[in-house]
């Protein structure tokens, strides 16, 4: 009777490349996503800030809306462009990892802000928009606030709590999202841009 055939040994080098990528990989998964744009947050606080002076002198609701949507897409734009480059100087991945969990985290709240948008506008509810914004922008920031650094959730919780304020007092709406969009923004940028490397 012959012995078993012994089963074939991988070579050490496939070994080492299969742990390499098992341990990336890990880290990659327990990591924080530190790409949040600092530079780019504050230049979202500007606009945001030139914004609430542009929509104060707004006639009607409508147009008052325009302003706030039209800065809600800028900022969108800004906000990610500055995202894709610092992910690019930092190595880190937006699609897996920890950058594709942020986003997953982030996104969902701002869709329903947008379908939000759109029925409370269509109702003529206008005075209860800046408080949904501020509460579910919050809500984006400390979903994939779980998956960045601290100060990422700490942002989204002084948003939420705006977004309270905005909810219980609806004619302090144009102040509330400058102080959010505008200085929420602006502030952690800096502290996020200094921390974080921009």
């Amino acid at each position: 009777m012959e012995p078993a055939a012994e089963p074939p040994t991988r070579a050490l080098h496939d070994r080492a490349a299969s742990d390499l990528r098992f341990i990336r990989d890990a880290m990659e998964r327990a990591g924080a996503f530190t790409a949040v744009p600092g530079w780019g947050g504050v230049v979202m606080g500007l606009t945001a800030l030139a914004a609430a002076w542009v929509a104060v002198g707004r006639s009607t609701s409508e147009g008052w809306l325009a302003v706030w949507v039209a800065e809600g897409v800028l900022a969108f734009v800004i906000g990610s462009v500055a995202l894709v480059r610092k992910a690019s100087r930092a190595g880190q991945p937006l699609l897996r990892g920890t950058g594709r969990r942020f986003a997953l985290a982030f996104a969902p709240p701002l869709l329903a802000g947008g379908v939000l948008t759109y029925a409370l506008a269509r109702a003529g509810a206008y005075e209860v928009l800046p408080g949904a914004w501020l509460l579910l922008y919050g809500a984006a920031v400390i979903c994939g606030g779980a998956y960045s650094v601290a100060a990422v959730p700490v942002m989204g919780v002084g948003f939420a709590g705006l977004g309270v304020i905005g909810v219980v007092l609806p004619g302090w709406g144009d102040g509330l999202l400058a102080a959010g969009f505008g200085g929420l923004e602006i502030g952690f940028g800096i502290l996020i841009a200094r921390r974080h490397g921009g």
